[in-house]
C-alpha cells in the first residue's frame, strides 16, 4: 500500500519475519518421530522513499527517453544532411600519427564527396576528422555520448562546435541509431560512407554493428554504402587474421567479411578507391 506524505511516499506491506526455530527430539522408546519447524510472524513495516524514487519503481521511462533521443538524432541529420560516418578512438591525441592521418583523410574525403562529416563528436580521432572536414569548409555533425573515455569527461558540451552541430546522447542505442541513419543512402544524390579508424572497445562495437547491418542488407540493400577499414600501421591486421580464421571454424564463409568492406593501409589508397 502506498500513501503520500508531502515530498515522500510511505510504502506499507506485510513481511514474514522468522521469530524462533524449535524442534522436537526423537524418542525411540515412545515411537515418536521428531521434526523441525519454524514459526513465522507477520510484521507491518513502513518504508519511506522519495516521490522521484517511487516513480522509478512504478514505471520504467527509459524506452520513452530513448525514443525522444532518436527523434532528435533524426532531426539533426535532416538539418545537416547525410554523409561520411567516422568511427575511431577517443584516446589518440594530436601528437599521435593516426590523428594526423585521420585529419588529412577527412579533409580529402569531405572534398571528394562534398558531404557532411559525422562522428562521435568526442576527442581523439573524432576530433581529428571534425577538424579535417572544417579545414575543407564542409559541414560537420556528431552524436556525443554523455560519458567518454579520456578527455572531455567533465562536460557534456563540445569544446568548440556549435550546439546546433551535435547532440549529446544519454543512451548508446540512440547514438548508434544516429550514426547508422547518417550513413544510409535514401537516393542516388546521397554520398555517404562509413570509415573505421583505429580504436578500442567502443569503436569495435560500432564497427561490428555497421558491418553486421551491411551483411544483413539493412544498410546498402538498394544503394551501395562504402565501408572503409583504415589499417594504419597494420593496426587491424590481427583482427583481420582472426576473421579469416573464422572460415575454418565455419562461423563465416570464405571471403564473406572481405566482401563487406575495403581495407586500406594508407590515405592515398582510400582516396583512389572508387566510392560510387
Amino acid at each position: 500500500m502506498a500513501a503520500s506524505l508531502g515530498t515522500h511516499v510511505v510504502l506499507r506491506g506485510t513481511h514474514e519475519t522468522r521469530i524462533k526455530s524449535q524442534f522436537l527430539c526423537r524418542k525411540e522408546q515412545n515411537n515418536r518421530i521428531g521434526f523441525k519447524f519454524s514459526k513465522h510472524k507477520a510484521i507491518q513495516r513502513a518504508i519511506f522513499v522519495s516521490k522521484q524514487e517511487f516513480a522509478g519503481l512504478d514505471e520504467r521511462k527509459s524506452p520513452d527517453e530513448v525514443k525522444e533521443e532518436i527523434k532528435k538524432c533524426y532531426e539533426l541529420i535532416n538539418r545537416l544532411g547525410r554523409g561520411v560516418v567516422y568511427l575511431g578512438s577517443s584516446r589518440m591525441g594530436p601528437s599521435h600519427s593516426h590523428y594526423v592521418q585521420a585529419q588529412d583523410l577527412a579533409k580529402v574525403i569531405a572534398n571528394l564527396l562534398d558531404c557532411t562529416t559525422w562522428s562521435g563528436a568526442g576527442p581523439g580521432l573524432m576530433d581529428a576528422v571534425t577538424l579535417g572536414a572544417m579545414l575543407a569548409g564542409k559541414p560537420v555533425g556528431g552524436f556525443k555520448i554523455g560519458r567518454e573515455a579520456g578527455e572531455w569527461t567533465s562536460s557534456n558540451f563540445h569544446s568548440y562546435l556549435s550546439s546546433e552541430n551535435y547532440l549529446t546522447c544519454r543512451f548508446f542505442s540512440a547514438k548508434k541509431h544516429g550514426l547508422v541513419d547518417a550513413v544510409v543512402r535514401n537516393n542516388s544524390f546521397d554520398k555517404t560512407a562509413a570509415v573505421a579508424l583505429p580504436g578500442g572497445i567502443g569503436t569495435l562495437d560500432e564497427v561490428f554493428e555497421i558491418l553486421a547491418l551491411i551483411q544483413l542488407e539493412w544498410i546498402g540493400s538498394k544503394l551501395h554504402v562504402p565501408f572503409l577499414l583504415m589499417n594504419y600501421d597494420s593496426f587491424y591486421s590481427k583482427l583481420l587474421e582472426f576473421l579469416n580464421d573464422c572460415d575454418g571454424w565455419g562461423t563465416v564463409s570464405k571471403g564473406e567479411v572481405a566482401s563487406l568492406w575495403k581495407v586500406c593501409n594508407s590515405n592515398s589508397e582510400a582516396s583512389l578507391w572508387h566510392f560510387f
